[in-house]
């Protein structure tokens, strides 16, 4: 499984595609920052984002797309700019059908230092050396980026096993009432049969 991982940001959004599946090791294909001017007006930075984004489906064609799920935080000004860039990432992805998987920040940091609490040192450490890199990847959202696509990569497989279940109780819920109806039809003939006999 190849993903793209999207720490969004205006300023500076992280990106990094990790390749592999989970119980094996694992492989960076390539990590950065797609960087916008603060002082740029929204919508042109916005596009900037889109543009960085795009290239990196382009050259990484990856089967899933990792976004970091936005919280709420005290400065409703950079979760404002943090939710732009995440929707950005995410209308990427979907228009070209790829799927888009969200992680909150204490899931990825549990998934890959084994504490949801983890700083940002300790996240880069970990993915330095998940990913037998020479040193952390820079800046921190580059390496967060990775973080997310590791942490897809290892908890893909039980969220497809809780989906597949979760669609399976879906279809027995739908077919019972059908079944149901179908017995209760079928009752009165048999019934009938009997009283004949």
């Amino acid at each position: 499984m190849r993903v793209l991982g999207v720490d969004p940001g205006l300023t500076r959004c992280g990106v990094g595609v990790v390749e592999g599946v989970a119980g094996q090791p694992l492989t960076m294909r390539g990590v950065g920052v797609v960087r916008t001017p603060a002082d740029a007006e929204l919508g042109l930075r916005l596009v900037a984002v889109e543009q960085g984004i795009e290239r990196w489906l382009d050259e990484y064609a990856p089967e899933c797309v990792a976004v970091e799920r936005v919280f709420s935080q005290h400065n409703v000004r950079t979760v404002m700019g943090t939710a732009q860039a995440s929707a950005v990432a995410m209308l990427c992805a979907a228009r070209r059908g790829i799927p888009v998987a969200l992680h909150t920040p204490s899931e990825v940091k549990a998934a890959v230092t084994g504490n949801g609490r983890a700083d940002k040192a300790q996240v880069g450490a970990m993915v330095t050396r998940l990913l037998r890199l020479d040193a952390p990847p820079k800046p921190a959202d580059a390496a967060d980026a990775l973080a997310l696509a590791i942490c897809h990569i290892w908890r893909a497989p039980a969220q497809n096993r809780l989906q597949q279940a979760v669609a399976q109780n879906r279809l027995q819920q739908a077919a019972a009432p059908h079944a149901a109806r179908a017995a209760s039809q079928a009752a009165p003939h048999h019934a009938s049969k009997g009283r004949t006999a």
